[in-house]
C-alpha cells in the first residue's frame, strides 16, 4: 500500500494564526505488520548513518553504533507500518542519552536501536514508558526520518511542493 508523510513549514500570518506555506511530501510503500518486521527493521539498521545523529551523542554513537538514533529510526518504523496501531512510547533513561524511543504493540516492545544498550551498563527504561507525541511542530514527521526512509526504500519519492512565498518577515 503506497502512503504519504509530510514535513510541513509554517508561517505566522497574526497571533495565533499559521498557515503552510511549504511541505517536503514523502510517498513511500508501507510493509506488512508483523510479517515484515524484522526485515524493516534490519533495513532500517542498516541505513543508519552518522549524520543522522544529534551533534550532543555523536562522540557516544563512535564505539556504539545505535546510540542516538532511536528517535528516527522508531519513526520510521512507525510510519512503515502507519496503518498497525503500533504506539510511540519513550522514557527518561539513565546515562548521556536522556530519553529513549520505541514502539509498542500491547505488550510487544519493538525496539530498533535496543542494541545500544547492550555496551551499557543499564537496561532500556520499557517500564516507566508512556504513550507520547511525537517532537516537533504539530507532531510532524522529522526531516531526518524522511531521509532515512528513502534510504531504506530508494524508489520513495521526497518531492518539494510550495504553497505561497515565504514572507521576510512573521508576526
Amino acid at each position: 500500500m503506497m502512503s504519504k508523510m509530510s514535513h510541513k513549514k509554517y508561517i505566522k500570518i497574526e497571533p495565533g494564526k499559521y498557515e503552510v506555506w511549504s511541505e517536503f511530501v514523502l510517498e513511500y510503500k508501507e510493509y506488512n505488520y508483523p510479517e515484515d518486521l524484522d526485515m524493516v527493521i534490519k533495513l532500517i539498521k542498516d541505513n543508519l548513518e552518522t549524520k543522522f545523529v544529534p551533534t550532543k551523542f555523536k562522540e557516544n554513537n563512535l564505539g556504539n553504533p545505535m546510540f542516538g538514533h532511536c528517535y528516527h529510526a522508531t519513526q520510521a518504523l512507525y510510519y512503515f507500518f502507519a496503518h498497525a496501531n503500533l504506539k510511540a512510547m519513550s522514557a527518561k533513561c539513565e546515562g548521556p542519552a536522556e530519553v529513549h524511543w520505541w514502539l509498542q504493540d500491547g505488550d510487544k516492545i519493538i525496539d530498533a536501536t535496543a542494541e545500544q544498550y547492550d555496551m551499557l551498563d543499564f537496561n532500556p527504561p520499557y517500564e516507566k514508558g508512556k504513550e507520547t507525541n511525537w517532537y516537533g511542530w504539530k507532531k510532524r514527521p522529522h526531516r531526518k526520518t524522511q531521509n532515512l526512509m528513502i534510504l531504506v526504500q530508494p524508489n520513495a519519492e521526497l518531492t518539494f511542493v510550495k504553497h505561497r512565498e515565504k514572507p521576510k518577515q512573521s508576526y
